[in-house]
């Protein structure tokens, strides 16, 4: 392409095309980002590195055992797991001693408050070494309530022995019979003063460190048998309540039976419905733990009296802050031995029926061991009718005297 100057001569000059410019372009750009690459490179951190695919497969089979060639791996020998483990069966039973002892602990504690407010727990300080090393054959507990003072009495005049001859009776027999109460919720209020006075005049009840209350029923039984432990060595442990008649002679001789056996847990076994509606009586919260709408109970004994061996009292005590506790006392305890190597022993004869069942059976020869009214879960009217099922179905003044165990 020519064109005219001033002077009216022609230049020529080269025009470069558009594609080429284009490409020129390009080509720079390029250039410029691979100087910029190779001149900034990123730092790796410090400490870290960048694994490839082949070094991970190895790392893998160096971790997993599998690299012939890798040498620098020691492998643990079995002898150490063994140790492990034994260490860990040694840290379990402490914790097992420790929980026992802080129970032990927390009794002694509660006999002492006890002593120096002038309320001895049913123990002097006499005869408090004798009952550390003596050997007992059963200790009773007759679970009781601050409103049940007249229920007591009328058990007092009936079938359990007072002042010298229930002194004989742990002595001769090794027999304890107590009634078990904890305290209120005003510790030292009036009502614990009251049983500490009731306590001053007969010497019968055991104090439990325990706040009172019907829905802490569960919590109250496992005390009970905690305490009951560290107090008395005893081949057996029974729980009654204080409106069921009993027949301490034959009760000995039903235990008596069975004392070759461990782990015997003794009562009228029943698997009564899980009660799932709201209001009724013997409802249970944790009725979904159960299954279906309608099922049952596993069996457990009914729970106006029962009895356990010695060694599943001490299962109790030991792990009293780990057992589950249900709304219903005697669930709860059944609870407690499922899974456990237990005996389960239905025996009828501790769950007559007041009158005249108790006493037709008595005629038979077939003396009962507890009477009570299902439809009362007791003896329905037993400040009244208590001495009228003793006097028909009692198994005699002499019974126990005369009975061997």
């Amino acid at each position: 392409m020519s064109m005219k100057n001033r002077g009216g001569e022609q230049v020529s000059r080269t025009v470069i095309s558009q594609k080429w410019t284009v490409f020129l372009c390009i080509a720079s750009f390029s250039a410029g980002m691979l100087f910029t690459s190779r001149v900034w490179t990123t730092p790796e951190a410090k400490g870290v590195t960048r694994t490839t695919a082949v070094e991970a497969e190895r790392l893998k089979l160096v971790t997993e055992g599998c690299d012939p060639k890798f040498d620098g791996v020691k492998r643990v020998p079995k002898e150490i797991f063994r140790e492990v483990s034994k260490t860990q069966h040694a840290i379990q039973t402490l914790d097992k001693t420790i929980s026992n002892l802080e129970m032990e602990l927390a009794a002694a504690k509660a006999a002492q408050e006890s002593i120096l407010s002038g309320s001895p727990t049913s123990e002097t300080a006499e005869n408090k070494d004798s009952t550390e090393t003596k050997k007992y054959f059963m200790v009773i507990g007759i679970n009781t309530a601050f409103s049940s003072r007249k229920r007591r009495d009328s058990v007092r005049a009936t079938w359990m022995p007072q002042g010298d001859e229930r002194r004989k009776l742990e002595s001769e027999k090794g027999i304890i019979i107590r009634f078990v109460i904890g305290h209120s919720a005003t510790l030292g209020g009036i009502l614990d003063r009251a049983i500490e006075a009731e306590d001053q005049k007969h010497g019968d009840i055991l104090r439990l460190d325990h706040v009172e209350g019907y829905l802490e029923l569960s919590a109250k039984t496992k005390t009970y048998f905690a305490t009951a432990v560290s107090l008395w060595d005893a081949e057996y442990y029974v729980k009654v309540d204080d409106d069921v008649h009993v027949n301490i002679a034959t009760l000995g001789e039903t235990l008596a039976r069975h004392r070759k056996k461990p782990r015997v847990y003794i009562g009228c076994m029943k698997s009564g419905p899980v009660l799932a509606q709201r209001g009724v009586r013997y409802h249970e919260p944790e009725h979904w733990k159960f299954g279906e709408p309608g099922n049952k109970y596993f069996r457990h004994a009914t729970g106006q009296l029962y009895a356990i061996s010695k060694d599943l009292a001490s299962y109790i005590s030991v792990n009293q802050h780990v057992l589950h506790k249900y709304a219903n006392e005697d669930v709860s305890l059944g609870s407690w031995f499922i899974g456990l190597d237990v005996r389960h022993i239905d025996d009828r004869r501790l769950c007559c029926g007041t009158p005249p069942d108790c006493e037709w059976k008595a005629q038979a020869g077939n003396v009962c061991v507890a009477s009570f009214d299902w439809s009362c879960s007791g003896i329905c009217r037993s400040v009244d009718r208590i001495k009228e099922v003793h006097r028909r179905c009692g198994e005699g003044e002499d019974a126990i005297w005369k009975a061997v165990f």
